[in-house]
């Protein structure tokens, strides 16, 4: 009986024949493209932000001086076109400077393999948000879980240990220090913000991540009135208050309004307000260190004053 299925026997191809090996390895090299800018669609749930900034500046310059120097990676998304895996700034960047095409290559990925390479391939920037990484992380850990072929020890905290474990592998984080920032994607966005801003600390925002949606709302609410956020030991009490169900809004406005070790005081004035007593180009620390300077000034008048009369 005649078979006409085709058996791939690894054999090389007719026309490989006469190639060097040198032209054999570049053949299967993945090749760059000039890919229209509007068939490349952002990756989705992309938990980088292309930020206009001062590096946005630089790279723009740099794209319009020389080109792309580095080609994005997408692959073939099954309507036509391409997702983005690499590239979303560049892109930015090409758009904003009215060009139609960048280099791209073009590569086949499943679901799971492109979402731990865009992970990677953005973990290596300079200047990363903490809800960056949170959710960075949070991506690539259940890529891993979903991955193919993974042997799990069907026990619960060992899987998840074994995922972290190999989270870890290749990132600039330790294994611990993953885990403290996937935490971070319980946090409501408005807490979740002040810890972009620099507001709150990475590990009491991991002590309020516990704390339920409803009861960080509460929370947000007397920080934002009040202009304070939870020290390292307050956020762990209102986590230990979360979890004993005696969180109120009268616990939380107590804990708050007590004073922090390392608290200092404030006085703020609308910089606009300073700004007629002062040169245009005067920054902020100059101006509040003269008024210092002047309110000791006052006081030493004010001293001299009380002693010339005592002195009548």
């Amino acid at each position: 009986m005649k078979n006409d299925r085709l058996i791939d026997l690894g054999l090389t191809g007719y026309g490989e024949l006469f190639m060097s090996t040198e032209e054999r390895l570049d053949a299967k090299k993945p090749k760059v493209e000039a890919i229209s800018l509007a068939a490349l669609t952002p990756f989705r749930n992309h938990p980088f932000k292309v930020k206009e900034d001062e590096e946005m500046a630089q790279l723009m310059r740099s794209i319009a001086d020389a080109g792309v120097l580095s080609p994005a990676l997408a692959r073939p998304l099954p309507d036509g076109g391409y997702e983005l895996i690499s590239g979303h700034r560049r892109l930015a960047a090409c758009k904003a400077l009215g060009m139609d095409t960048m280099p791209v290559i073009i590569r086949d990925l499943t679901d799971e393999e492109a979402v731990i390479t865009m992970v990677d391939s953005n973990l290596q920037r300079e200047h990363i948000l903490p809800s960056e990484k949170a959710f960075a992380y949070k991506m690539k850990y259940d890529a891993i879980k979903r991955s193919p072929g993974r042997k799990e020890n069907g026990d619960q905290l060992g899987h998840q240990i074994k995922s972290i474990d190999s989270l870890a592998e290749n990132s600039p984080d330790s294994r611990n220090q993953i885990q403290r920032y996937i935490r971070l994607t319980h946090l409501i966005p408005d807490i979740l913000k002040l810890v972009d801003e620099g507001k709150i600390a990475l590990t009491p925002a991991v002590e309020l991540s516990y704390l339920q949606p409803s009861e960080q709302e509460m929370l947000f609410s007397v920080m934002d009135s009040d202009e304070v956020t939870p020290s390292l030991s307050q956020a762990r009490r209102l986590r230990r208050m979360s979890e004993a169900q005696t969180l109120t809004d009268d616990a939380v406005l107590q804990l708050l309004s007590e004073v922090k070790g390392n608290q200092v005081e404030y006085v703020k004035v609308p910089v606009d307000k300073l700004r007629s007593f002062f040169r245009p180009d005067t920054s902020v620390k100059q101006m509040t260190e003269t008024l210092v300077k002047a309110m000791d000034f006052y006081n030493k008048h004010l001293a001299r004053q009380r002693k010339d009369r005592d002195a009548r």
